[in-house]
Formats: C-alpha cells, structure tokens, sequence
C-alpha cells in the first residue's frame, strides 16, 4: 500500500470538482469562522485547538468527549458555541442516582380533554435539544450512560414502544474529570466508540492566565452576537459530506487504523509490543470525516495529508488500548499514533 504525503498539494485529476455554490458555501464558512473566534474570545481565552476541534466535529456530524481536570472551562466553551450558533442548549449533571428516563423522558398519566378519562403523555428529557453537555458522564453507571447509545448513532429515541426523533442539528459533547477516580463509572467500549473525537483540554499558558484573571474578575460578562443557525450549520454539513478525498488519502487512513491492531500483518512492532486493543473500522470512517470538515474549515475543497494528520490524534486516542508494558515504559495511545504518522511520513 503506498501513502505518499507529498501528493498534497496536488489535486488529482480524477476528483470531481466543486459547484460554484458549494465554494461560496466554503469561503463563507471560513469567514464566519474567524468571526466566530473572535466572538468567542469575549469570554473563551486560549482553547483555540480544543474551539476547532469542537467545531469540525460539529461539522462532520459527530460527539466529543472533552478531558480535562476542574476549570478549564469546558462547560464554558460548549455554553458559548451553542449560543454564537444560536442552538438549543441542554445541560445533563451526570450523578451516581441519574436514571435514563432522566434524560431520554418519561410517560406521565395526564387528564384528557374528556372527563374522567386520563392517558399517558410522553414529556421529552433534556436529550430533546441541539447541542447537549453530559457533564461528568463517567460518574453515572453503565445502564444510565447507555440510555445515551442510540441517541447518539440514531439521532433518536425509543420510549414505551414509540420511536420520537432528535432535533436537527444534534451534538453531544461530554466532560471528564481525570483525577477523581472514587466514585466513578469507566465508559464501555461501546460508549466510547460513539465519540468521534477525544479532545484533550490543556491548561492555558501564563500569559492566557494573566489575561483570565484580569478579564473575568472586573466586568460582567458580555453577551455573545449570534453567527449562524441550525438550517446553515446543516448547508454546511452537506457541503462537507461532497468534499472528495484523493484515493492516497483513503490508502492512508486505512492502513493507520489497520496498523493499530497488535495482531494485524501490518502492526509494527512497537505496536504488537505496546497495544493490547486496536482501533475498529469507525475510526477510518471518523479520519476521513474529520479530513473533510477539517479542510472545509481552512477553506479549502480538496482533503490533504495534513487534514488527516491533525485530526489523528482526536480519533484515535481512546479507541487504541495500551497494556502493562507500554505503562511501565511510560508510553500511551498518544505515544502510539505519533509512531503511527511519523511512518506514514517516511513513506514519502
């Protein structure tokens, strides 16, 4: 299989070319984006890589799962972007005693228009919304984090029998604390792989500190100017789904996820030496989503290597498991897939 990273900055012939429509779509996406960048830094200070990653998860129809330890502003971040985006916004606290009709609804005996006679009336629960935050998922069990499953891959819910379909746009981007472990639920496999993205959230650097201390303890907060709706986010989804990927990109993707798996003829050896559980075939299909959206968002219509190297680390992180050995030597997922790219590069 040959993967050649230089083939980059040329388009292939063979890759259909885009609608004058669909490159208006595109150059106007890009400037909204800076827009909204510059809206966001009203009250979001640095995060920029963790804004971009949420944003071409949204685009490419996915969930991300946010980690990051106690105030870094991640609610924050997801509270800001559905209001720029001008989204129904839902926040679910995840709790030891959450049930799942908590968030998927319940049927409650109502009185009827005729008297005497009563019924059961289905009242939808905060997953009826755009964009949702499960707020420290891992701190409810496994049943409640499963009423989320089919929300997330169906967009819809299934309630007594009866199927009630999800608003459109629809998002579910969860929260993690890493650092408190008593108490908690780790995620199911299943569950996991539900996530399009991992995103790690970092601690801004000192001067992003500085500018958080002087900022947030002096004035109210402003209220963000609303950018862009729930039909143009969808325009923008479609447009993303047209975007084509050059046959070497495919070639790549494949043979990165192919190469996770300890016990695939194509896993080099420090992965058969480091990695106890592979990546499935969703990750492939989340690579190639995450190229498109990541190129559409840098306005461009033709997917690069450098597309898919960026959003790598996103996808695969959580869906590669490392065992005993690759902790005693200090090595992780994230220590994996850059061995993974950087052979990917030397084929060049």
């Amino acid at each position: 299989m040959s993967t050649d990273p230089t083939k980059q900055s040329v388009e292939p012939e063979n890759l259909a070319k885009p609608s004058q429509g669909d490159l208006e779509a595109i150059n106007h996406l890009r400037e909204l984006y800076q827009q909204m960048s510059k809206e966001l830094s009203k009250v979001i200070i640095g995060q920029q890589d963790v804004i971009e990653r949420l944003l071409i998860c949204i685009l490419a129809r996915g969930h991300a799962l946010l980690m990051g330890v106690p105030g870094l502003a991640k609610t924050t971040i997801i509270n800001a972007l559905s209001q720029v985006m001008s989204l129904d916004f839902n926040r679910i606290q995840f709790t030891p005693d959450l049930m799942p009709s908590d968030i998927t609804g319940t049927e409650i005996l109502q009185e009827t228009d005729q008297p005497g006679k009563r019924a059961f009336v289905f009242t939808k629960g905060p997953i009826f919304g755009n964009i949702i935050l499960a707020d420290e998922i891992n701190r409810t069990p496994p049943k409640t984090q499963s009423a989320l499953l089919e929300a997330m891959q169906e967009h819809r819910v299934t309630a007594a029998g009866r199927i009630y379909q999800l608003p459109s746009p629809f998002f579910v981007l969860a929260t993690q604390n890493p650092i408190e472990q008593e108490g908690t639920y780790p995620l199911p496999e299943a569950q996991l792989d539900r996530f399009m993205f991992f995103i790690h959230v970092d601690y801004p650097s000192a001067a992003e500190e500085k500018q958080i201390a002087r900022e947030t303890t002096s004035k109210n907060a402003p209220t963000l100017e609303k950018l862009i709706g729930a039909e143009e986010i969808k325009l923008f989804q479609e447009v993303v789904q047209r975007v084509p990927v050059p046959e070497h990109i495919y070639d790549a993707a494949v043979e990165m996820v192919r190469q996770t798996r300890p016990n695939s003829e194509e896993a080099p050896d420090f992965v058969k030496q480091w990695v106890s559980w592979g990546a499935g075939p969703r990750a492939i299909q989340y690579l190639i989503k995450g190229a498109k959206a990541r190129a559409v968002l840098k306005g461009s219509y033709m997917v690069r290597f450098e597309d898919l190297e960026a959003v790598a680390q996103s996808v695969l992180a959580h869906r590669i498991l490392t065992n005993f050995q690759a902790q005693a030597e200090g090595r992780t997922s994230r220590t994996v897939i850059e061995s993974l790219l950087e052979l990917q590069v030397k084929k060049a």
